[in-house]
């Protein structure tokens, strides 16, 4: 069985505050993109092995993947091995959900696999339990995110816009971000579904609207971050912003020409990636 797991980005990043579980309230945009892991699964009477062509994966327990077995053997009682390779190609720690969109396929891919009979809540559920945004990864498309992330309103908006995606050779821990965030108190916060919904197609408004309240603390930290974000509007994104908690960064662009341009000009030094407007990605 082959399955292609979708990178998203963050099209607008609030942070509400803390919880009593130690993990933050968000408010976001996931949407999905034209970048993608390609998985190959089969059953393993031996058990459960992992490869990667990334040698930075572990192959233990704590990979993302194998967790992902786990927790839904736990929950059903198989007992069947699987073999997983996966070819990585979303960049690591890069605020593009790679490692979740990793394990939302596996959950769906065992699912047939195994022909389990399991509902889509009790594998929202699972889901959850291996990362807050896993959860989108099992219906991707656009969705309004709140919660740890893992409350999810799917919106039908059609990007009208051509994706650059760029992102720099800059490992950036999500604990790290989260710890060092000075979160705003009494600020009035745009309505992203809203704005989304009525403004898709103004660009001006999105500019001004449109936020990752971790874009300071990142790129006072990797200026890098904040030169590519640079870049892409003085080369004629209409919109540009970090992903999650970087060191993606993604413009917004009217045209494909200016896309591709500035996606040639960066690729020497950048991991780069184009989605085309209205991008659905393929059902696996």
């Amino acid at each position: 069985m082959r399955l292609r797991a979708f990178a998203k980005i963050n099209v607008g990043l609030h942070v509400v505050g803390k919880r009593p579980d130690g993990y933050h309230d968000i408010e976001t945009i996931f949407h999905q993109i034209d970048l993608s892991d390609e998985l190959e699964m089969v059953q393993n009477d031996e058990g459960d092995v992992f490869t990667s062509d990334s040698p930075e994966l572990a192959s233990d327990r704590s990979n993302l993947c194998l967790r992902a077995v786990h927790v839904l053997r736990d929950l059903t009682g198989v007992h069947t091995g699987v073999e997983i390779n996966l070819k990585k190609r979303i960049p690591i720690a890069a605020g593009l959900g790679g490692g979740s969109a990793d394990a939302a396929a596996v959950l769906k891919g065992l699912t047939r696999l195994w022909t389990l009979d399991i509902t889509d809540e009790e594998l929202q559920t699972v889901s959850a339990s291996l990362g807050s945004d896993v959860p989108f990864f099992l219906t991707g498309g656009t969705a309004y995110a709140t919660g740890r992330g893992e409350r999810l309103e799917p919106l039908d908006v059609g990007m009208p816009y051509w994706i650059l995606v760029v992102t720099a050779p800059i490992r950036i821990s999500t604990t790290w971000a989260y710890t060092n965030l000075t979160i705003a108190r009494h600020t009035r916060q745009v309505n992203l579904p809203e704005l989304l919904r009525s403004s898709i197609g103004h660009p001006d408004t999105l500019r001004k609207k449109l936020c990752n309240e971790f874009e300071p603390l990142v790129f006072a930290a990797h200026p890098e971050v904040r030169q590519i974000k640079e870049r892409l509007l003085k080369g004629g994104a209409q919109v540009a912003l970090m992903s999650g908690t970087g060191s993606s960064v993604f413009g917004f662009f009217s045209d494909e020409g200016s896309a591709q341009g500035i996606a040639r000009e960066l690729s020497s030094r950048y991991h780069t990636s184009i989605t085309k407007p209205l991008f659905k990605p393929e059902p696996n």
